[in-house]
């Protein structure tokens, strides 16, 4: 299991997620679903509605069946005699192809023929005359032949419909590399116009422009299968006609169609043999009235060796489609704009190596977050990353309007985002689980503000030791076994007593920034400046010791009051408390199975010593010598004696504190430190009889300090010593043999 987690842990957990999440996120644009092509199209709208195609080159003319014409000419549909002499007209004007956005899958029902049989009350030598005169759709047909350059429309439908036109015409396909046909659209259900129009026509092309799942139109089929046969699209055809093509070349590879091609024009399609449009901007210029082509009201030039297209605006009959530029273009108008791309060579190809481009991006770019995420921090990878996102919008729209390629950009970008996301996620969620855990481990033994300091800024808390200069704290309740002996029938009395004390005591320390390392019965231990630092730690430490003895004062108040309520015995509870300062080491201490965070060091068991001293001198508080030096500006403090406690031969001068700078500064303190400084003098000197006498000055100064079993002490030495005096290399240092 450790081998397993081994890596998770060096790379670390939002890294590796977010490895596995680039990899889903890159096999999804392999997949490449409908939702994702949606947004790439989209984005590629964009960049045509910010640079449409400059429609410098007009190929292409629409002969425009507007609703000029239909006032003039009458409601749609025109007789087919008509439509015949628009085809001679504008073969006349010199138009170079000549194709119909209209379908005639019916036969007019204008010709004289039909029309007879329509008549009523119509005398039979006048209906058969009227069967004489040629059919509309046979002079539409010669018409159509006569030119020799009219393309006619087809449309493909995924019902298979049994309209029948003539024979296919055999249309050459030439195909370069791997069958293509599996990658083309295959309508199963054509409708087509008469057998007598088709046969006349000098080709045929599928009108079919199919919109994208949103409803755009944005790309055209070239090539497409029409009942089992491939054939090409209308303006393809028409292309094949100007050029008098005989066959017309589909090249393909591996992953799909890459090009159709008459002679002297290469067209790029997409692997489905569709060609990206890349639209220009509505221009009524492209749009000549029927009526004025039938009223010769139109000069040559607006024709010759034109394109021309023939649809209809009119309202009721167009055909309208939606494209990235325009929410309403003419379908006929697509085709113009199909023309114009291709003839302009202004085509915009989606090239093969975009899906890998797109990838490797993603790759690199997520790999570069995820691996720099955590070093640069949020603000530096925000700047990096909007340069970074800056050059790949740039670098895409600049393949756009400089090559006319499509290499989308925003894919990338989102899969980038939404992987620092998640890693932002994932430390976000990592630092409030390491703060509830720093919060759960140190929320019972520090102050509430520490906690909420150390969980927003724990990289200052080493775990496994850590050397620091700390001060420590132990206190213990002088007498406690006396005090239990009034519980012995009661031990959940004891249990409320105990708990009456330590919660004060816990407080008085934690509200002083310590930290509580460990109850031990009734006694506490606790250290500071860890897990955060504190300047002051000397300090705080003495403020926490006043601040219990008062705390224990008034716990006595309110005990002795509920004592004398209840009849009970009192017992004042009286602590010692020892503190020291030293060089530690801090940190997680403990086994395999458990472990706490604690401190250790020599200092520490000096703390312990001085604690129990203090019975031994008669004061609450013994500081050690570094505790005190720190102190002695801000607290009353008063110089005990040199000692050496059990078990350490190097002695330590220790002292112990009174209250704070208050008292410190009064001339009454100032009187006692000054007549105990001269008792010490004389008691080092060896001038015992001048120490005993001294002590008589501090009995006296001494009287609201509680120092009666201090000067009990050194009047009990001082006579000891009187009788056997100590050895000549004496230096003043009493060693405790005893803890």
């Amino acid at each position: 299991m450790s081998k397993l987690f081994g890596p998770v842990q060096w790379f670390g957990l939002g890294r590796v997620v977010c490895v596995f999440l680039l990899a889903a996120l890159v096999g999804l644009r392999v997949w490449d679903p409908p939702p994702l092509q949606s947004l790439r199209a989209r984005t590629f709208d964009f960049y045509q509605e910010l640079k449409p195609r400059d429609a410098k080159l007009r190929p292409a003319v629409i002969i425009d069946i507007d609703e000029a014409s239909l006032a003039a000419l009458g409601q749609w549909p025109w007789p087919r005699t008509l439509l015949a002499d628009l085809v001679t007209r504008l073969t006349k004007l010199g138009a170079a192809a000549i194709a119909f956005d209209i379908i005639f899958a019916e036969p007019d029902r204008m010709s004289p023929a039909i029309a007879a049989n329509s008549f009523r009350d119509l005398d039979e030598q006048t209906r058969a005359q009227l069967k004489k005169l040629p059919n509309n759709d046979d002079v539409f047909a010669d018409a159509i032949r006569r030119s020799g350059r009219v393309v006619l429309g087809e449309s493909g439908h995924h019902l298979a419909l049994s309209h029948s036109g003539a024979d296919q015409p055999v249309v050459g396909f030439a195909m370069l590399g791997p069958d293509p046909r599996p990658y083309m659209m295959d309508f199963p259900g054509m409708v087509r116009n008469l057998p007598v129009l088709e046969k006349a026509a000098a080709g045929r092309g599928m009108l079919t422009i199919r919109a994208e799942p949103d409803g755009v139109v944005r790309r055209v089929p070239m090539v497409m299968i029409g009942q089992g046969q491939v054939v090409p699209s209308l303006t393809l055809e028409m292309l094949r006609v100007v050029t008098h093509a005989g066959a017309i070349r589909v090249k393909s590879n591996a992953v799909g169609i890459q090009s159709v091609a008459v002679p002297g024009l290469e067209i790029p399609t997409d692997r489905n043999g569709q060609l990206w449009i890349h639209f220009a901007r509505y221009d009524p210029a492209r749009y000549v009235s029927a009526k004025d082509i039938l009223q010769g009201k139109v000069p040559a030039d607006r024709i010759n060796r034109r394109l021309v297209l023939i649809g209809t605006s009119a309202v009721g009959l167009r055909d309208i489609k939606t494209t990235p530029i325009d929410p309403a273009m003419s379908g006929v108008e697509v085709h113009a704009q199909v023309l114009e791309s291709v003839l302009s060579h202004s085509v915009l190809v989606y090239p093969d190596f975009a899906v890998g481009a797109e990838v490797v991006a993603t790759v690199v770019i997520g790999l570069a977050i995820i691996v720099l995420g955590p070093i640069l921090g949020a603000s530096m990878m925000l700047v990096l990353g909007a340069i970074v996102g800056a050059m790949l919008a740039a670098g895409s729209w600049y393949f756009f309007s400089e090559q006319r390629l499509l290499i989308d950009a925003t894919y990338p970008l989102l899969t980038t985002f939404f992987v620092y996301i998640t890693l932002i996620f994932i430390n976000y969620f990592r630092e409030q689980l390491q703060r509830r855990r720093i919060r759960t481990a140190f929320g019972q033994y520090l102050a509430p503000s520490l906690v909420e300091q150390l969980a927003h800024s724990h990289e200052t808390l080493v775990l496994g030791g850590e050397d620091r200069d700390m001060t420590i704290m132990f206190s213990d309740v002088r007498g406690f076994t006396t005090i239990s002996e009034i519980y012995k029938d009661d031990p959940q009395g004891l249990t409320s007593l105990i708990n009456h004390f330590l919660t004060p005591m816990t407080n008085a320390i934690i509200d002083h920034n310590g930290t509580i390392d460990k109850y031990i019965g009734d006694a506490i231990m606790a250290f500071w400046n860890a897990p955060l630092h504190d300047a002051a730690h000397e300090i705080n430490a003495c403020e926490a010791a006043l601040e219990m003895l008062r705390r224990v004062e008034a716990l006595n108040q309110q005990r002795e009051r509920e004592a004398r309520e209840t009849n009970q015995r009192f017992i004042p509870i009286k602590i010692g408390v020892g503190v020291n300062t030293g060089r530690c080491v801090v940190g997680n201490m403990g086994s395999d199975l458990r472990f706490n965070y604690s401190v250790l060091g020599d200092p520490v068991n000096l703390a312990s010593r001085l604690e129990g001293q203090s019975k031994t001198y008669g004061v609450p508080v013994i500081l050690g010598a570094r505790t005190a030096q720190a102190a002695r500006d801000q607290f009353a403090v008063l110089e005990l004696d040199m000692i050496t406690v059990k078990g350490k031969t190097q002695p330590e001068t220790i002292y112990t504190v009174f209250g704070r700078a208050d008292l410190a500064s009064s001339d009454r303190f100032g009187q006692l430190q000054h007549a105990f400084t001269e008792m010490l003098g004389r008691y080092r000197g060896r001038d015992f009889i001048g120490a005993k006498a001294a002590l008589v000055r501090c009995r006296e100064i001494g009287d609201g300090f509680g120092l009666h079993g201090l000067c009990d002490l050194y009047a009990a030495r001082c006579a000891a010593f009187r009788d056997n005096p100590p050895p000549a290399d004496w230096d003043g240092v009493f060693a405790f043999e005893t803890k």
